[in-house]
């Protein structure tokens, strides 16, 4: 899609990724005129590189960072409602090391956790002994004392591709693999310069508001924003993961303390998986060249060791992937002390008064991103005074509006007039898709109206969907945001779906708008 020449939009958005997206989705649903750029894929970067987790930040509550823990904890609870395929709850172990904290210490804030949460969905906190209790299981018999509380799992990219459709849904203009060049600033609009990646064809639009939410690219893209400066200090900390084969039954996770003071989750991923990480490292390169180091691996390893009954090793590792959160900093901090960062946001507004007005947007984590942009929408609603209230906090995100009978109901109703379908492969796409699984199958009536097996269960069906609909141009794209399948798939079935990807680019690739 190239976007039109003579159109001026309300507001001009940079950057496809999680916060990008929900400012996008939040302003055009107040009936905005509203334009999205990403140069890459929808969240090629930061936002499918999370922990996975929704939650509210136990460890958090050691930096008193109070009011960062309750408004995720409350967004817990909307993000649960809004896209319930996408956000699930999930009980998370923390087994008690006497040399490490003590356990009145852990207990208290866990008591202050559930206190904030007002919890309406999830079961509150509770001691148990692992010498008794299933979570005890996969654990050391050396633990014998644990807690455990209520968070959630989410999947990050996809919930950055709900965000874009809905933007979409509500008129926003999607200009998806289009980098921003730079704009230029006058009294009452911006005058925007942009590259189609995919034609190298330059364009122009207008806009009354530009919003930077590039992430860990902020400051550069802010350096070719004429006349916006900004003395907001972001310190890049990159955050590894790896994921081995299933390592205990059961849904449930470890929440785990390590011996450097530091936390990491356990938990399953992707059915079949384990999660393991994070990691928190300075990194000093560009965001885009994030990989986890052989120093992390080893790190990440030693310590899920410490509680495992059944070792892992780097032989178990079936994926590893690093992510650059941009932090900022808080105080006067020391360089290298990352107590002086926060994973809350804030911004800056540059302009106003017969000078166009800019939004720059630092930090944020997956958790708050609905209350990010709602926030945000509130610090620019004085430049639109005529546009609607705002429906984030109630409005499902496409895919999310399952009804009364819920997920488990809308997929009972759906097996029934698929019942050809594999229930796994059936449940695979509404956890994915929600009810938009539907329009996914289209008028198939068998698996082999489902069209060419690329591997797993990846049929060309869904390929198809996925380019069209979700803005996929390459296998990885597919295999490692919109599906995760590359975690089941073979190097040669990757590289034959990218082929087929390539004979046959989507409409919205060719340079015509919609």
């Amino acid at each position: 899609m190239s976007p039109p020449p003579s159109k001026l939009y309300d507001l001009f958005v940079i950057g496809g990724g999680i916060n990008g997206a929900a400012i996008a989705c939040d302003a055009a649903g107040r009936g905005l005129a509203v334009a999205l750029a990403e140069e890459r894929d929808f969240a090629e970067g930061t936002s499918s590189r999370s922990s996975k987790l929704i939650h509210g930040g136990l460890r958090y509550l050691e930096t008193y960072d109070f009011r960062l823990v309750r408004h995720a904890l409350l967004e817990r609870e909307i993000l649960m409602a809004k896209a319930p395929h996408l956000v699930w709850p999930i009980r998370l172990v923390l087994p008690h090391v006497p040399s490490l904290r003590p356990r009145w210490l852990i207990r208290l804030g866990l008591i202050f956790y559930d206190f904030l949460a007002r919890r309406r969905r999830l079961p509150r906190s509770q001691a148990i002994d692992l010498r008794r209790h299933p979570f005890g299981q996969a654990l050391k018999t050396s633990l014998t004392h644990a807690f455990a509380y209520s968070d959630c799992r989410g999947d990050d990219a996809r919930l950055v591709i709900a965000n874009v459709q809905g933007a979409a849904a509500h008129g926003a203009d999607i200009l998806a693999r289009h980098r921003f060049v730079g704009a230029q600033r006058h009294p009452d609009r911006w005058r925007i310069e942009l590259e189609n990646k995919l034609t190298g064809r330059r364009s122009e639009i207008g806009a009354k508001l530009l919003v930077n939410a590039a992430g860990p690219w902020v400051i550069a893209v802010g350096g070719t924003v004429e006349g916006v400066a900004t003395a907001r200090r972001l310190r890049m900390v990159r955050g590894g993961h790896i994921v081995v084969p299933r390592q205990w039954e059961g849904e449930h996770g470890y929440f785990i303390q390590t011996r450097d003071n530091r936390t990491m989750e356990l938990f399953p991923y992707e059915g079949d998986f384990t999660s393991i990480g994070t990691t928190d490292e300075p990194w000093e390169e560009a965001p885009e060249k994030v990989t986890v180091s052989d120093k992390e691996i080893d790190y990440m390893l030693e310590e899920a060791n410490q509680y495992l009954r059944k070792p892992v090793s780097r032989a178990d590792i079936v994926w590893r992937y690093a992510g650059v959160r941009p932090l900022f900093e808080v105080g006067s901090g020391r360089d290298g002390d990352l107590s002086t960062l926060t994973r809350d946001y804030a911004f800056e507004i540059d302009g106003g008064e017969g000078r166009a007005p800019a939004l720059t947007v630092f930090g944020g984590k997956l958790t708050t991103h609905r209350r990010l942009a709602e926030h945000a929408m509130a610090e620019l609603a004085r430049f639109f005074p005529s546009m609607r209230d705002g429906r984030s906090r109630t409005e499902s995100l496409p895919g999310g509006d399952f009804g009364p009978g819920g997920m488990e109901g809308h997929t009972a109703a759906l097996q029934h007039d698929v019942a050809w379908l594999p229930e796994k492969q059936l449940r695979r796409y509404v956890k994915l898709y929600g009810t938009k699984a539907r329009a996914l199958l289209g008028p198939a009536r068998s698996l082999a109206d489902l069209g060419r097996l690329f591997g797993a269960d990846l049929y060309q069906c869904e390929v198809d969907y996925l380019m069209d609909r979700e803005w996929a141009l390459a296998a990885e794209d597919i295999v490692w945001r919109r599906t995760k399948l590359g975690l089941r798939m073979t190097p040669a079935e990757i590289e034959a779906l990218g082929i087929y990807m390539a004979s046959r680019p989507p409409a919205w690739s060719q340079g015509g708008y919609s």
